[in-house]
Order: C-alpha cells, then structure tokens, then sequence
C-alpha cells in the first residue's frame, strides 16, 4: 500500500505529538509492504515554518531526518502536472468528464500538489485536515486522523 503524508503529519513526526502512535498501529494493520511518500512541496513548507518561527538547528536538522524513513519526490513530472490541472478544474465544479458533488472547492496551490503527486502515486493521503475530503474516492484515497 502506498501512503502520502501532508505536511501537518510530519510536523505531528517533528513534534512527536501521540498521533504518531495512532499513525504507526495504522500502517501495521496492513499485511503488504507500506511505501511511504511525501513530497518536495511538503518539505518546503516545514521549512518555511521553521524560518518564520526561528527553529533551532536540532528541529531544523529533524527535517533532514525525514528522509530516512520516507520517500521524497522532487520532480514534477508531466502527470503530475497534468493531474493537478484535472484535480484543480474539478475542484471547481468545472471538470466536464467528472463532476463535483458539493459547491466549488477553492484548494491552496500547495495542496493542489500534494493532492496531484498522491493521485500520480496511487497513494492514500494521511492528513488532519478536511482540505482533500472532496477528492476522496474521487482522485485518491483520504485517510484523516484527530490530532486530539
């Protein structure tokens, strides 16, 4: 099974909040091997926080260390690309072969990548937000967890 994470996961890795256990008895109900993704755009935006919020060097180099255990894409392939412009124009209720069921849905463009590279993946995207719940069954699988 291939698994996306969004960037308010790994800052709940980074933080070592008790969702992290929660996460990991998640990934050990699955029998096959879990592949784990994140993306470049996810990497970015951590850092971005630990700028703005003068992270010190040990949380900052705790980024780095995500890479041990997950697989990073960097690239923006032309799937990707071509995905996230499906994702986007559906998102706003104006994909004519797939139409959305809910009014129109205005998605951060960071969100529109993560959202595009998980679908490209065929991978469930582990968020705690509500921001991919109208792609769900849609372009990709959605798997939303409680931070509380």
């Amino acid at each position: 099974m291939n698994y996306f994470l969004d960037t308010n996961i790994l800052l709940a890795y980074l933080k070592q909040h008790t969702l992290v256990k929660n996460l990991q008895k998640y990934f050990e109900l699955e029998t096959s091997p879990n592949l784990i993704f994140t993306s470049a755009v996810c990497i970015g935006e951590l850092k971005s926080l630990a700028v703005q919020n003068n992270w010190g060097e040990k949380r900052i180099h705790s980024i780095e260390l995500l890479r041990q255990f997950i697989l990073i894409t960097n690239t923006l392939e032309n799937t990707i690309i071509d995905r996230y412009a499906r994702i986007d124009a559906y998102s706003q209720g104006r994909l004519q072969e797939k139409q959305l069921e809910t009014s129109a849905r205005n998605m951060g463009k960071n969100d529109l990548w993560i959202a595009a590279t998980a679908s490209v993946l065929n991978a469930t995207i582990i968020t705690t937000d509500k921001d991919f719940d109208h792609l769900h069954n849609q372009f990709l699988k959605v798997a939303r967890f409680d931070l509380k």
